[in-house]
């Protein structure tokens, strides 16, 4: 018999069909550090949900892509293209391709980022 986990078995890292989740709680924090969980990845982009712990961040970087941010707890600044963007929870903020970006948690804060590639 295989150790396998059957085909319709749903992985950790998959959200489950037909069932309504908040999604600031598949994500927990951690002390001093940045904790992410990749809900899909495609060609097409990706969706992955992150847990800041106050006073992390993404260091300044481009990607040949838009990205869209969702903010889920707390708040964020985001600066795009040398302008500073602050975000709560309840906002969108989208960061277009090839502008420079970073984030910085200004107290604790979760977010959803959607990386749209196509």
């Amino acid at each position: 018999m295989s150790n396998d986990a059957p085909k319709n078995e749903q992985s950790k890292d998959r959200l489950p069909p037909a069932e309504a989740l908040r999604l600031a709680d598949l994500v927990d924090y951690a002390d001093g550090a940045v904790v992410s969980r990749t809900l899909a990845k495609a060609r097409g982009g990706s969706i992955t949900l992150f847990a800041f712990d106050e006073g992390q961040g993404l260091s300044e970087h481009s990607a040949p892509f838009d990205a869209l941010v969702q903010v889920l707890d707390g708040k964020v600044e985001i600066t795009i293209g040398g302008e500073a963007v602050p975000a709560t929870a309840g906002e969108t903020v989208l960061m277009p391709a090839d502008v420079p970006h970073a984030l910085r948690a200004a107290g604790k804060f979760k977010m959803l980022l959607v990386m749209i590639r196509d």
